[in-house]
């Protein structure tokens, strides 16, 4: 049987589900059931995770085979193996995932995390190379100060930044910064919302 899921009753189905969902905001009387289509959403997350997870499997294992880049995609099966078979054996808090997440996953966020702070100050000082304005200025010193601010920079620090303007930074203007793109990605997140619940856009279908 070829469901296929460009049909109204998916449309039909989406537009139902979401209504139930706005309308047991409302009414108490439906928040067993709206707990209940969230599970379902949770649980079809999940396997959709699992389906990509299964996509790049098969995608890395085919450059193994054809010997595209394939020490690299072969040290990426290995660990998505030995994480998966750790995590599915101990749960997500046994003491060897704990330690893949401390030893492994963390200083690979860590050291992400340098490449951008490099990469910003390459890319501030192309900018003042190319176009010297004032909002150039303004993004090369607020640069500058955050990088100040971050920590003790080839072991110096320095008090003014690390201790006054870093906290101001972290507790003020990001937060309202921060905010501000919540703000934005929940507009945005009820305009497509809106969009699937008047049948206008289809993402499930596509």
């Amino acid at each position: 049987m070829n469901l296929r899921l460009r049909t109204p009753v998916s449309a039909a189905v989406a537009i139902a589900l979401g209504f139930i969902v706005l309308t047991s905001l409302v009414l108490p009387g439906l928040a067993a059931l709206r707990n209940q289509i969230l599970n379902w959403a949770m649980l079809l997350t999940a396997i959709a995770l699992l389906l990509g997870l299964e996509n790049l499997f098969q995608v890395h294992l085919q450059k193994v085979r054809t010997g595209d880049k394939a020490t690299f995609s072969l040290i990426l099966l290995v660990a998505m193996i030995a994480t998966f078979i750790v995590t599915l054996w101990e749960g997500s808090q046994g003491q060897l995932a704990n330690w893949i997440f401390s030893n492994i996953q963390l200083p690979v966020e860590t050291s992400l995390m340098a490449v951008l702070a490099i990469s910003l100050t390459l890319a501030a000082a192309r900018i003042m190379q190319q176009r010297k304005d004032r909002m150039s200025l303004v993004f090369l010193v607020t640069l500058f100060v955050l990088l100040l601010s971050a920590g003790p920079l080839f072991g110096i620090e320095f008090p003014m930044f690390t201790k006054t303007i870093g906290p101001y930074v972290n507790n003020f203007l990001s937060v309202g910064a921060l905010r501000g793109l919540l703000i934005g990605v929940s507009l945005g997140t009820l305009a497509t919302g809106l969009r699937i619940l008047l049948g206008s856009d289809r993402p499930y279908g596509s």
